[in-house]
């Protein structure tokens, strides 16, 4: 049996079973397991799905922690949005809780689906010294069937793809990313994969983090279009931008990136493919890098039957030689990493976040009416400017004030960057983003 067809099986299966579990009632008990979630449920303090919300507030610290196992997360329907969001399954939770949350005056609420485990969890953490500990009684399922925030490891179980494409507007297409880490659950499809479907071919932006992610995205495309993949545009040398363009060449596709992009690739492209393989495992199948086949200084034009597609390196932003899609009939551009507004903006050693700002003045004057970024829902740009040139001003700002003030690389790690915590990955960007900021303002 084909190995893609098998994992499809497989993961169908799987959702067949999330599916049962979901409307299933809570599994019985044994007369000792009652009496012990009796006896834990006397000494912990419960809260209710209103008593949650409430502690859910914009910039509440509240650290939320589902103690399922993450095979649970993800085949049942996801789990509780949160800011401070953990997932420490039961039987980690004593060795772990203190990696996650450093303080025991810290306000924890702990949650399962059937409130089965979260009271026994709760209990072991006061017994630790934890002093603000909360159990979630309702659980799970009745947060999601309230209709409130949840999040998903994998929005698509039948495909590699997190998600199914969606229209923005006629003919353009993109498929919406996990905003977090690219993982083994969501295969590598962390940022956004469009495509643009014309009277003579398609162009894709991004290529996809594997060969396998790159066929899923593929079909999806042929059950919308009997036309052929022309070019497949490559926002920056990020593996999951363009680890899987050894697929798209064996369907006669050409591939586009920056000249900057192309020397990474050729310098880095087997480390970033090693790395990849160390998440992605089984899913890392038939992935190779390849060198893309047109490279790119400032602009490519790309016509299409009446579809006039303009490849733009607009400017220095996330990453070198980021490019973007301007569709100008329509008046849409596919930034790329060029914009953000779910996520919060990573910045790395070669970022430099003065060019960006000065890459924003002119992606600004363009006056784009739509925008799809490289991560999250396709917006606008006032959301992405919100976020993009709001946090490196404000970002860049506080940095100054701790250099002027003679301040440390300690003090700008500990920049309170609160007002930003509602984007996806501020903990795991926010410190060592004020770090990089730091080292490029101070030197």
């Amino acid at each position: 049996m084909n190995k893609s067809v098998f994992i499809r099986i497989f993961v169908f299966a799987g959702l067949l079973f999330s599916i049962s579990a979901q409307a299933a009632d809570a599994p019985e008990l044994s007369p000792d397991a009652k009496k012990l979630l009796a006896q834990a449920n006397k000494r912990i303090s419960n809260i209710d799905t209103a008593g949650l919300k409430a502690l859910l507030k914009p910039q509440a610290k509240t650290v939320v922690i589902d103690v399922r196992n993450p095979d649970e997360l993800t085949l049942n329907g996801g789990y509780i949005r949160a800011e401070n969001f953990y997932n420490i399954p039961r039987g980690q939770l004593e060795l772990s809780i203190s990696t996650y949350v450093l303080s025991k005056d810290t306000p924890v609420v702990v949650y399962d689906d059937f409130n089965q485990r979260s009271p026994l969890a709760a209990d072991a953490l006061m017994k630790l010294g934890y002093k603000n500990v909360k159990n979630y009684a309702d659980g799970f399922y009745k947060w999601k069937q309230a209709g409130l925030p949840v999040k998903y490891n994998d929005m698509a179980l039948d495909t590699f793809l997190y998600s199914n494409p969606v229209e923005v507007i006629p003919g353009v297409w993109t498929s919406i990313g996990e905003t977090g880490p690219g993982s083994y659950e969501n295969s590598g499809h962390n940022n956004n994969l469009s495509f643009i479907i014309t009277e003579e071919g398609v162009v894709v932006m991004n290529s996809g983090d594997n060969y396998l992610l790159a066929k899923s995205l593929h079909e999806e495309i042929k059950k919308r279009t009997s036309q052929p993949v022309k070019y497949v545009v490559l926002e920056n040398s990020q593996g999951h931008a363009m680890l899987g363009s050894n697929y798209w060449k064996e369907q006669g596709a050409r591939i586009i990136a920056h000249k900057k992009a192309a020397e990474i690739i050729a310098e880095h492209g087997d480390d970033i493919l090693q790395t990849m393989k160390r998440r992605a495992r089984d899913k890392a199948f038939k992935t190779e890098v390849v060198m893309p086949d047109i490279v790119v200084d400032d602009r490519y034009e790309i016509n299409l039957g009446s579809w006039k597609l303009e490849v733009l390196y607009i400017g220095p932003s996330h990453s070198p030689g980021d490019l973007s899609l301007w569709i100008p009939a329509k008046n849409l551009m596919i930034a790329g990493d060029l914009a953000f507004h779910q996520r919060m903006p990573p910045l790395f050693e070669d970022t430099d976040t003065a060019a960006w700002l000065d890459t924003w003045t002119k992606f600004e004057a363009m006056n784009v009416k739509y925008v799809i970024p490289g991560h999250g829902v396709a917006t606008n740009m006032h959301e992405v400017t919100k976020v993009t040139r709001g946090y490196l001003e404000f970002l860049r700002g506080k940095v100054a004030e701790v250099i002027k003030n003679g301040g440390s690389l300690n003090d700008a790690y500990n920049i309170d960057q609160s007002s930003f915590a509602y984007l996806d990955t501020y903990h795991d960007l926010s410190k060592r983003n004020a770090g990089m900021i730091f080292r490029e303002m101070e030197f």
